[in-house]
């Protein structure tokens, strides 16, 4: 697999620092710097281009992709690197009854993968409204363990949680990070559908082209067809935006079981304090402790042993 996109002039001092430690010695021709992880290959040209190679092209480019939509509101295709503009339908989005989906976790070394999906109907557009529904990313972790249990108690959803222990169990070449999210959105997509609410669209925030999702979810026994798939479908889509939220709140609350199982704080994302976490936990309970609380196809997975010897 292979990944390429521009890097935004303030992103990009961020990324070198980042890879600074793990950079070659020798680079690429007209590089700023080359890294080679066990499933990855990263490279960054002068003319701002990254390009990941590999196995887990997906996973370290998503993680730099989310970066630039949360500080720049790029929106970047992971599959063509390109930006992608609004339509006209997607506009309206915001007003309609849908159905949406997000998922939570999927960066994250530690912690489940979370996906919920929610209906919202026009006449509880109001009540998001007030009480600031948006974006999860774009909210504190303290404002949402305040707002999700009213829109729970409001809201219809279905979540789904897929616990590290059975990630690591399932996780393959051929079931990427992408194939596991396409099964678990249609998961609770289905249920949703299934409850026959009077909804006008199924949304959900693209993350690969549709022909591609439906071959991800081929083998379900039920499938939700005629989904509106569209990026940066948060700010778009009120249904999705609380998808996200709820997906969220359910995600900090495992977190804090996690943490509290073996009495050291988690931390989020895949950065070097993850590692250094996960070098204590393995220490205080030995390294395969981490198959039951982290996702073991991660890079920080071979650091961490790195730091054991």
């Amino acid at each position: 697999m292979t990944i390429v996109f521009k890097v935004s002039e303030n992103i990009k001092p961020i990324m070198i620092k980042f890879y600074q430690d793990r950079a070659l010695d020798k680079k690429p021709p007209f590089s700023i710097f080359q890294v080679k992880e066990y499933d990855c290959v990263i490279t960054l040209y002068e003319s701002g281009k990254v390009m990941f190679q590999g196995i887990g092209a997906d996973i370290e480019a998503s993680y730099w992709i989310e970066e630039e939509r949360i500080k720049n509101g790029r929106i970047i295709d992971i599959n063509t690197g390109k930006e992608k503009k609004k339509t006209s339908e997607e506009k309206i989005l915001f007003h309609e009854n849908t159905i949406g989906s997000d998922e939570v976790g999927t960066g994250d070394f530690f912690g489940p993968i979370v996906v919920t999906a929610s209906y919202v109907s026009k006449e509880n557009i109001s009540f998001l409204i007030d009480l600031g529904v948006r974006d999860s990313k774009k909210i504190t972790d303290d404002k949402i363990k305040k707002i999700a249990p009213a829109i729970i108690k409001k809201i219809p959803y279905s979540t789904y949680i897929l616990t590290n222990t059975s990630y690591n169990k399932n996780w393959s070449e051929d079931l990427n990070m992408n194939k596991i999210k396409a099964i678990l959105h249609n998961k609770v997509l289905v249920s949703m559908k299934n409850k026959n609410y009077p909804y006008e669209k199924i949304v959900v925030d693209q993350f690969v082209y549709p022909a591609k999702y439906y071959e991800h979810i081929k083998e379900a026994k039920d499938k939700v067809y005629g989904i509106t798939f569209t990026t940066k479908a948060e700010d778009k889509c009120l249904s999705v935006a609380v998808a996200s939220i709820i997906s969220r709140y359910i995600f900090l609350n495992e977190m804090e079981k996690l943490s509290q199982s073996i009495g050291l704080t988690l931390p989020k994302g895949a950065g070097p304090n993850v590692d250094q976490v996960g070098i204590e936990i393995a220490k205080q309970y030995g390294f395969a402790k981490l198959y039951e609380i982290a996702k073991m196809n991660f890079k920080n997975k071979d650091k961490i042993k790195n730091g054991l010897k």
